[in-house]
């Protein structure tokens, strides 16, 4: 645990790497993960525990109207209970997002492209918020579909479905859906996607750095286990399914 502890402590993350990253990624077999990965897995999880927190505030004291109106919203939108699952997924965000990597070899445009998705899909319907029975299945969807926009070629919905850990019919039903929540405003302009980065690198150097860390120490701590799911994987054949 010591050795572990120690090279993760020596993992640094800076603005400048980041941006490297984003704009001169290497598409090599080998390649290792992107740091935008990292930091995308960072940001959703302060999400998901500002959300938690807003719970517990408004479960313990009185609720404001806001508050009341939120509640109520994610209760009566049933459209978005499309990405709820059954029970609460046994992996972390970024284990989970580095498996997404692992197999699709999605470069680190398509992860700042589901960031804006997953942004306008939150202001678009304010009654939805990020949690742990959510989050996976929006994740796959949101960077199937940023795949679709941003890379030449892509996996089929059958593959991108077994990476993720669901049938094609339900991501298949999990992408109509999300289109029509969306009003299919899927364009992402280079301003745009220029902000978006700016945001990324502001979440590095402005506070982000120890949850950042935690995340990477988090990812060495499941290495193990998840070589040995590699290698159950290694079969699935790297073709257009």
């Amino acid at each position: 645990m010591t050795t572990t502890s120690s090279s993760c402590n020596s993992v640094i993350i800076s603005p400048r790497k980041l941006r490297s990253d984003l704009y001169s990624y290497s598409y090599q077999d080998d390649s290792n993960i992107p740091l935008v990965v990292n930091v995308l897995a960072s940001l959703i999880e302060r999400s998901m525990a500002r959300n938690q927190r807003i719970i517990s505030k408004s479960g313990s004291s009185g609720c404001s109207s806001s508050t009341k109106k939120w509640s109520l919203s994610s209760g009566s939108d049933m459209r978005t209970r499309i990405f709820d699952c059954h029970e609460t997924p046994d992996m972390t965000i970024q284990s989970y997002l580095e498996r997404i990597f692992r197999y699709t070899r999605a470069g680190p445009s398509v992860y700042v492209v589901a960031y804006v998705y997953i942004d306008r899909f939150c202001q678009t319907n304010p009654g939805f918020r990020i949690n742990a029975r959510n989050v996976h299945r929006l994740l796959i969807t949101t960077i199937m579909v940023a795949s679709k926009y941003v890379e030449d070629m892509n996996y089929r919905n059958s593959y991108f479905a077994r990476v993720g850990g669901l049938s094609t019919n339900e991501l298949n039903k999990l992408e109509v859906e999300f289109l029509f929540l969306m009003g299919f405003k899927f364009h992402v302009n280079l301003s745009v996607f220029e902000s978006y980065c700016c945001h990324l690198e502001r979440e590095v150097s402005i506070g982000g750095g120890y949850h950042i860390e935690k995340t990477l120490r988090c990812a060495e701590e499941i290495k193990f286990s998840s070589q040995i799911e590699q290698g159950r994987f290694n079969q699935i054949a790297r073709v257009m399914l």
